[in-house]
């Protein structure tokens, strides 16, 4: 009997060796949400970023390294066995270094998309039992539209028996899903304008810093002369005066 173990993330590389030793062959690994952690993250993208005190703190809180979880996948440790399957979940991919999810490290990539027209004629047949109903057609329209996963639709399936009440009641959550979309993609149009007022605010900031820097840059041009002359003419003066004092004792 194969029993589960849960192994906290951010303990990861002190119980790697201890959970592969320790798993049988013929095993399946999840570690679930990897780009949770930030060593993880692509190091070129982290490099260029700004780290607060904050993200320092928690830099140091965290435990997984790259070079670990590296080695639990492919190094010396990971021959510890055979026949294992280990499968990965993040919902930013694009955020994880390319040396972790380059082609030979991980074999299979699969993105699971939002719920489609076949996906969910399956979710109706395994649920409901059924394979064609009149409002099939209207709910493969609807999800052409309407972004949904498969679990939204899924917890619709599963609130009546009823073929008719349980599609009927998918439909009027797409009619709610859709209004909450078209919410979210205003509210980040909006963002997305505040955002770019902030840009353009900004580079007249720059501008007018950038004529202000250059007019004292050229008053301090125009002052440096003056102070020459000044300084020149002084000197002047007080040769004279020294001269004339000279001058005067020979008389005396």
């Amino acid at each position: 009997m194969q029993v589960e173990r849960r192994v906290d993330i951010d303990k990861f590389d002190n119980t790697t060796v201890g959970l592969l030793v320790a798993t049988a062959n013929r095993s399946i690994l999840v570690v679930e949400d990897i780009d949770c952690s930030v060593e993880l993250h692509d190091r070129v993208q982290v490099e260029t970023e700004k780290d607060t005190a904050k993200d320092k703190a928690a830099k140091k809180e965290h435990k997984v390294t790259l070079s670990g979880f590296l080695n639990f996948i492919d190094g010396l440790w990971s021959s510890c066995g055979d026949e294992r399957i280990i499968i990965f979940t993040t919902n930013r991919k694009e955020k994880l270094d390319p040396a972790l999810v380059r082609p030979g490290r991980m074999d299979v990539h699969i993105h699971m998309s939002y719920c489609t027209p076949s996906v969910f004629r399956m979710l109706a047949f395994n649920y409901l039992g059924v394979t064609e109903h009149d409002l099939f057609e209207d709910i493969d329209e609807l999800i052409s539209h309407v972004d949904v996963t498969p679990a939204e639709v899924a917890e619709q399936l599963l609130k009546d028996n009823d073929p008719d009440i349980a599609l009927g009641g998918l439909i009027a959550f797409f009619d709610v899903k859709r209004k909450e979309n078209e919410e979210a993609k205003a509210k980040l149009k909006e963002e997305e304008a505040k955002l770019a007022a902030i840009e353009r605010e900004k580079k007249k900031l720059q501008k007018k810093l950038k004529k202000l820097s250059a007019k004292t840059s050229e008053k301090k041009q125009q002052e440096e002369p003056a102070t020459e002359i000044e300084k020149k003419q002084e000197e002047k003066t007080a040769t004279e005066i020294e001269k004339k004092q000279q001058e005067d004792g020979v008389d005396d």
